[in-house]
């Protein structure tokens, strides 16, 4: 999906999408790298994000991975969000605080690896690294990696937008 649509935004037209058929996976695939353009995508559910320079065989792997439930990103884009997590505020519980394995995963994650491929970066088994997004789940209190990451990025507005 492109940012630039007639009519009216791949944004909007994103979270209208999702609205009907929630399980559905979009990629954004766009000239626009600006933060705002990035977090706003994620936000409407998009579960990757590519920009139209990425060389064709990187376009062809990311389409399989969001096949198969990764979040591809470009290394532009995943440097936007692991930059948005330094300046992230800490849990206020203590137990909600990630360790740091957690982050991280999380910050793999952010990339777009895929699990398997953040256990072969981390020296680590398939299995432990379900187990950390597990838990990285559950501290975060989301069910995806999209809401993840962008709950990690921004934990207030996240927060005010479960009450």
């Amino acid at each position: 999906m492109d940012i630039q649509l007639p009519g009216m935004s791949g944004i909007e037209c994103t979270a209208a999408l999702k609205l009907k058929l929630p399980a559905l996976r979009v990629m954004m695939l766009t000239v626009y790298e600006d933060s705002d353009a990035i977090f706003d995508a994620l936000k409407a559910g998009t579960s990757g994000y590519l920009l139209k320079r990425s060389a064709p065989d990187r376009l062809i792997a990311a389409i399989k991975e969001l096949h198969h439930g990764g979040s591809p990103m470009t290394s532009e884009i995943a440097r936007k969000v692991i930059d948005s997590f330094h300046s992230a505020k800490t849990a206020t519980h203590p137990e909600d605080r990630l360790t740091p394995r957690e982050e991280e995963v999380l910050q793999f994650l952010a990339k777009g690896y895929s699990p398997k491929e953040i256990g072969a970066k981390m020296d680590l088994s398939y299995e432990t690294i379900r187990v950390y997004l597990k838990r990285v789940y559950e501290k975060l209190h989301v069910h995806s990696r999209t809401e993840a990451v962008l709950k990690y990025r921004h934990p207030n507005e996240a927060s005010k937008a479960d009450d």
